[in-house]
């Protein structure tokens, strides 16, 4: 029997994609901790967070949103040192507060290292509970990835958190069209364009940088204005506490 990831069978080519790049992490010795139905922490990180911190666009940046898996704790870490406050979502959005402010001078006046603030479990108990209205508009966005296209097509590990929250930012106005949108991913998790299925309400990436090489996509594809409410799964809205609550907000505007 094929192994699947916790959430296939929402559709079958990004199953095929994920599982692929999956196993090629494990197999190639790439990955560090699990890889299955995760965005997986892969060797090099650091090295792919440096180059995506040399753009002028992060640069820039004092307001940043990064998604919270482990691949990505040298960028939130390189936010809070560079004084950039923070908004990362509660993880699986499974509490009923979807996301957390994380502001490098309250850390350092409690006495909190930005070493653990840079983690889920630090953020979560040292970050300010916030709602995705209280979000500032953000300069530059960070998700987590398990295939991406030079071209800036992305996959994510099949939950559809990523497009769901920035649908909402999107809709709020957090999130303008010209928001850089961004990732950091192994080289081995680069597929081609063909394998990665975007839909309307996918965001295509602006940068993907790798432990190798910082790829600046040129996608100029439309970005999505809001939520898809009608592609929100059934089970997102039964284990995402605060969801039918937001869409009733959201839709009565």
């Amino acid at each position: 029997m094929m192994k699947q990831g916790k959430w296939s069978g929402r559709d079958e080519n990004k199953d095929a994609v994920r599982g692929e790049v999956w196993d090629q992490l494990e197999s190639g010795g790439h990955a560090m901790g699990p890889t299955w139905s995760h965005i997986p922490n892969f060797i090099g990180a650091d090295q792919a967070a440096w180059h995506l911190a040399q753009t002028e666009e992060w640069k820039r940046a004092r307001t940043v949103k990064c998604n919270p898996d482990p691949p990505q704790i040298p960028l939130r870490l390189r936010a809070l040192y560079e004084g950039k406050m923070l908004y990362a979502p509660v993880p699986y959005l499974t509490r009923d507060f979807p996301y957390l402010r994380i502001d490098p001078k309250a850390l350092i006046e409690k006495g909190v290292s930005f070493e653990l603030a840079a983690t889920s479990e630090g953020y979560m108990m040292h970050g300010e509970r916030i709602g995705f209205e209280e979000v500032e508009p953000l300069d530059f966005c960070v998700v987590g990835s398990v295939a991406v296209s030079r071209q800036g097509g992305r996959t994510g590990k099949g939950a559809g958190f990523a497009d769901l929250e920035t649908g909402i930012f999107r809709e709020l106005g957090i999130i303008g069209p010209d928001t850089p949108m961004a990732t950091t991913i192994h080289s081995s998790q680069l597929v081609p364009d063909s394998k990665v299925f975007m839909m309307a309400h996918d965001s295509p990436l602006d940068f993907v940088s790798t432990e190798k090489e910082l790829i600046v996509t040129g996608n100029t594809a439309s970005r999505p204005r809001g939520v898809a409410w009608d592609f929100v799964q059934d089970d997102q809205f039964e284990t995402i506490p605060f969801l039918r609550d937001l869409r009733d907000r959201m839709t009565a505007r």
